[in-house]
């Protein structure tokens, strides 16, 4: 049977950040993905998903947030 990698509790993990402020939970054995950094670990499961949980407090990207914005700053002008 095959194991899920992302389930380890065992395993050392990263918690990752993307352009658009969104996070992922990354094995530390794998090679991290282009477009993505490091912001945490090499550490526990349960300390990236913390980290995690504690930071990505807002599920939109960036540019949707931005849009939305600038969106309603243009309609409390009319």
């Amino acid at each position: 049977m095959t194991t899920n990698p992302f389930d380890d509790e065992g395993g050392t993990f990263y918690a990752l950040v993307n352009a658009e402020g969104q996070y992922s939970l990354w094995p530390s054995f794998l090679e991290v993905p282009e477009g993505w950094t490091t912001e945490h670990g090499a550490d526990s499961r349960a300390a990236c998903v913390e980290h995690i949980e504690r930071h990505w407090t807002d599920m939109r990207p960036k540019s949707l947030i931005a849009q939305m914005e600038s969106d309603a700053r243009s309609g409390s002008r009319t």
